[in-house]
């Protein structure tokens, strides 16, 4: 299990759960939507030190979550210069990048095609059409699979998902946010990562042990899960 620490003021917890629990690693980074109050009290060269003293630890296998938000109100500007730092010091270290991506999908392809990551990353929580979707792929990056699949009306996220090949796929639940269809409202949990798993397999038509199969290679490939724990 991984898990995406979204500001510095929450990567030491990650890093002592990390450090408690077997197969559990950790990412650092600074999610969007945590910029502001971060660039409040600090500098992007106070970001810059926290990430290189982060990535020192065996237990922090990527790099994020990072990324775009065109909906939130922080100038793009601010958040790419942001991303660039997190870019950086995921090639520094050879790690790939979580990215959380909410309509930019396409402005994300374009800086990746420029910067290419040659440790890629994930689209955590993809949302989008198939060919956002292929954009994603092409550059490198696996796409995570979240409760939106769980949701009839998600028809374009469904159709992008059936069609990209489950060797581009994880799995994820982003707890305890993202709740799967029938428990809005409630705190989600990893624990629901089975039933996101299963409604992966409805919609590929597969056994879901071949969906656990093969999105368990998929991380141990990305994040190289295996040698850190």
């Amino acid at each position: 299990m991984l898990i995406p620490a979204v500001n510095p003021d929450t990567w030491y917890q990650a890093k002592q759960i990390s450090d408690t629990f077997s197969g559990i690693v950790w990412a650092a980074g600074l999610h969007p939507w945590w910029i502001k109050g971060f660039l409040e009290r600090y500098t992007l060269d106070h970001l810059v030190r926290h990430l290189d003293s982060a990535i020192e630890d065996k237990h922090c296998v990527a790099i994020g979550e990072t990324g775009l938000d065109a909906v939130i109100d922080l100038n793009l500007s601010i958040q790419l210069d942001c991303f660039q730092c997190h870019m950086d010091a995921a090639k520094k270290i050879e790690k790939p990048l979580i990215v959380h991506s909410r309509k930019t999908h396409a402005q994300i392809v374009d800086i990746i095609k420029k910067n290419p990551l040659r440790s890629g990353g994930v689209i955590h929580a993809f949302s989008g059409s198939y060919e956002q979707a292929k954009a994603l792929v092409d550059v490198g990056f696996y796409l995570g699979v979240g409760g939106v699949i769980t949701y009839e009306r998600a028809h374009k996220t469904r159709e992008a998902l059936k069609k990209i090949p489950l060797e581009y796929l994880l799995l994820e639940t982003d707890a305890p946010d993202m709740p799967l269809q029938g428990q809005q409202g409630m705190a989600n949990s990893p624990i629901n990562l089975l039933q996101i798993a299963e409604a992966l397999a409805e919609l590929k038509q597969l056994a879901v042990d071949k969906i656990a199969e093969q999105t368990t290679f998929n991380a141990n490939t990305l994040l190289g899960i295996r040698d850190a724990v």
